[in-house]
């Protein structure tokens, strides 16, 4: 995506010393992010696939607010959120050139393998073009996981994630229960816990 493109749809973006893209949502005011979805709102010491289940239709107004988003599927089929409810959920968002994203491929895709019966484990990809995220996918071999090609930022705004390479945790009744960077051995734990 061209970078013009890209700084229109995530606001003013810039690297800070540690390698990440902060990125503003153009359409909030700076800082601002769902109160629903807020840090604060999101118990630090808080522990957190879509599976191959069948897929059982859910009642609207059972659908947590935060699982009510829709998106495109890197193959471009239709992702529903709430097909996400009743069950945890591990959300990763990342970017195709991003290096620590490519070093936390290998733990979200054994998460999938390990707990994907128990907790949805759903990618977020942004900040980069459809070719570059398969190549991304295959390359890193997390194909187990369902990835969503987020470049306009969509999904991104919705969870308030302004930079690549971080978790979103959400328990059984869709509460975010953590957002932020965990390190492998974190996400791991806090996986296992949500998968009980």
């Amino acid at each position: 995506m061209p970078l013009a493109l890209t700084a229109a749809l995530f606001g003013s973006a810039a690297c800070a010393d540690d390698g990440y893209v902060r990125a503003e949502p153009a359409s909030a005011a700076p800082g601002a992010v769902d109160p629903a979805l807020a840090p604060s709102a999101v118990p630090a010491d808080s522990a957190a696939s879509v599976g191959s289940a069948p897929v059982v239709p859910i009642d609207p107004a059972a659908v947590p607010a935060s699982l009510k988003f829709t998106g495109k599927t890197l193959d471009g089929k239709a992702f529903d959120g709430s097909s996400l409810a009743g069950k945890p959920s591990l959300l990763w968002f990342w970017a195709p050139w991003c290096a620590t994203c490519a070093g936390q491929a290998a733990t979200v895709s054994n998460l999938k393998d390990k707990y994907g019966t128990k907790v949805n484990v759903l990618g977020v990809a942004g900040l980069g073009d459809v070719p570059a995220m398969n190549e991304f996918v295959t390359d890193l071999d997390v194909a187990n996981v369902t990835h969503l090609s987020d470049g306009s930022g969509v999904v991104w705004k919705r969870f308030g994630i302004v930079e690549q390479s971080l978790y979103v945790l959400i328990d059984p009744t869709g509460k975010v229960v953590h957002k932020g960077f965990l390190d492998s051995q974190q996400i791991t734990q806090r996986v296992a816990a949500l998968a009980g």
